[in-house]
């Protein structure tokens, strides 16, 4: 059974393990309706719903339309300031660390199954080995949570569907907490057929059974969204160019 959620929103952490998330509006959120963020991080964490039509200013202001700004006041006439003093020197700023959110599509499962492929599991492992190893651009993330959703095709009941689909989320879910990663970072849900990967809406119910659910393949699957942080490599720093030196002039002849 999956325990309820119960976020502290002072402490902005994850606490319950193998919590149930509450999606609303493209964010995820907690029993109380605030949105869910990253723990240590302050990054709201998205749903794969989100669009940036559903940006809110608490989480994404650079996405949401800003009122426009007041007429400018005629400018005073500037008083004579005394002489300024010599700033000192500015001290380098520390980079600031980066916002990362990665997704990956598990997808092929075995029709009527729960059970990850081969295949599932390898490209799951490269999914967070990339993540889990610094680059030339940053260092290694820190991830603050992991969104696990589970995905069926549309053969057979509402009710039946949902139930694989949580089962199939609970596989990755174990799977990853195998890896290493703590399980009070890990929210998971199920969404039954109701987020179809758009290219199978030609896959026609009149077609022959085998056909059909060869067809609807892409749609059983389960989504794995990471949201978290890492720090900016610094960039070294350029050495000085040698000065150039003055050409020896030829000796006039005597």
């Amino acid at each position: 059974m999956r325990s309820a959620l119960k976020i502290t929103i002072a402490a902005l952490a994850f606490v319950p393990a193998l919590a149930v998330a509450q999606a609303k509006e493209g964010y995820l959120t907690d029993t109380s309706g605030a949105v869910v963020k990253a723990a240590g991080a302050g990054v709201c964490v998205r749903t794969s719903a989100w669009t940036p039509a559903l940006a809110v200013a608490e989480c994404d202001p650079d996405l949401v339309k800003k009122p426009a700004p007041a007429a400018k006041k005629p400018e005073a006439k500037p008083e004579a300031k005394p002489e300024a003093k010599p700033k000192p020197e500015a001290k380098p700023k520390k980079p600031q660390p980066l916002n990362i959110e990665e997704k990956i599509e598990l997808q092929g499962m075995e029709f009527n199954k729960a059970d990850m492929t081969a295949d599932n599991k390898k490209d799951l492992d490269s999914f967070f080995g990339v993540l889990t190893k610094a680059n030339k651009q940053r260092s290694a993330v820190r991830v603050g949570a992991i969104i696990v959703t589970g995905h069926t095709d549309r053969i057979g009941s509402m009710k039946y569907n949902m139930k694989l689909s949580e089962k199939r989320a609970i596989t990755v879910k174990d799977y990853i907490v195998s890896k290493g990663f703590d399980q009070k970072l890990i929210f998971w849900e199920g969404k039954g057929p109701k987020q179809p990967i758009p290219v199978t809406k030609f896959c026609d119910n009149k077609m022959k059974r085998k056909q059909l659910i060869e067809c609807l393949a892409p749609n059983r699957r389960v989504t794995v969204e990471v949201v978290g942080q890492a720090t900016p490599t610094p960039k070294p720093e350029a050495k000085p160019k040698p000065e150039a030196k003055p050409e020896a002039k030829p000796e006039a002849k005597k």
